[in-house]
């Protein structure tokens, strides 16, 4: 291989994403990449890639959908593209150069769908991710082939909780740690109970600011609007709010698996960021609903909305109860 080979690693700024990056670099060392990334609802990162000739490029846990025209321009340049991920793709281009693995089942997630592509190899990780994205029951079938104990168990569904937490924010400088950052500090470890061990100040830096918010968020009298099926929430301008989005949605989703949720976190412009929960028991519906309306997206358990304008809130409030009206 040329020596001229430029490795580009493109990756959601949450667990999964983390994870997924985590496990392709134990796999393939390549401390020379450029890594881009963002917080987690800055999805149109292969924008930000000018390919060339030779260049390998990775693209993890990003919806080949929001970045289909960056991917034509890169492959057109001879870039070879490993895309692998789990939101809605659409029509996936058809290119020697490209390796797709896509699978939307909302049972998966891209760190679960590296792991089949790497046979198991790191597969705490994996869980890890899964833990993160909020799939429980497969990130639990998963770890029953690793041999720890129950406690460590829990300890990698914190941790994956912690890293998916981290990821949210409207900008960097809401974060604990960069995603850029947070990778570099997990993936020098084989498994994540290197990190638990060598990192206890970073990960207590992350439960910390877990704690703290989500007490803030169970602590507040949200407004909402809700019907038996649906449960409208909203969180008010403050950074911590934006940091705990999504995994209080996830934690509504877990206390009451029938219903449906949305989390509305109010921006600095009056607009809204969304966070929008199918029913853990009926994994269906969020990414047609959030596809909607303009910067939505996702899969179809979990879906968002980076910048729903106050004039369409009443749309919004309407499209999420009919959606999930039984």
């Amino acid at each position: 291989m040329s020596t001229s080979t430029r490795y580009i690693d493109v990756f959601n700024g949450d667990a999964d994403g983390i994870c997924a990056l985590t496990q392709l670099h134990l796999d393939q060392p390549r401390a020379d990449a450029r890594l881009i990334t963002g917080v987690k609802r800055d999805i149109e990162l292969l924008d930000q890639v000018t390919a060339q000739a030779g260049d390998r490029i990775t693209v993890l846990d990003v919806s080949l959908d929001k970045n289909r025209e960056p991917l034509k321009r890169a492959l057109a340049a001879g870039a070879e593209v490993l895309y692998v991920d789990h939101h809605f793709a659409g029509e996936i281009p058809q290119d020697d150069r490209l390796t797709a693995i896509i699978n939307e089942a909302p049972d998966v997630c891209t760190s679960l769908l590296v792991n089949g592509h790497l046979k198991n190899r790191f597969l705490a990780w994996a869980v890890v991710g899964a833990f993160g994205d909020n799939l429980k029951a497969s990130a639990e079938i998963m770890a029953k082939h690793l041999d720890i104990s129950e406690a460590q168990t829990r300890q990698l569904e914190d941790l994956g909780t912690y890293m998916n937490y981290n990821g949210y924010g409207e900008r960097i400088e809401d974060l604990h740690f960069s995603p850029e950052d947070l990778f570099r500090l997990v993936s020098v470890h084989a498994t994540p109970f290197g990190f638990l061990s060598d990192g206890k100040a970073h990960f207590q830096k992350l439960a910390d600011g877990y704690n703290t918010d989500m007490a803030k968020a169970e602590s507040t009298r949200p407004e909402s609007v809700s019907t038996e099926h649906a449960a409208l929430l909203i969180l008010p301008d403050a950074a911590w709010a934006r940091r705990v989005s999504g995994v209080y949605s996830n934690d509504l989703t877990n206390l009451y698996p029938d219903r449906a949720h949305a989390v509305l976190t109010e921006k600095s412009n009056g607009h809204y960021l969304i966070s929008v929960r199918a029913p853990l028991n009926r994994k269906k519906g969020a990414d047609e609903l959030c596809r909607k309306f303009p910067s939505g997206g996702g899969r179809a358990a979990a879906a968002g909305i980076n910048d729903l304008p106050a004039s369409q809130f009443e749309a919004f409030a309407k499209a999420f109860t009919e959606q999930y009206a039984v």
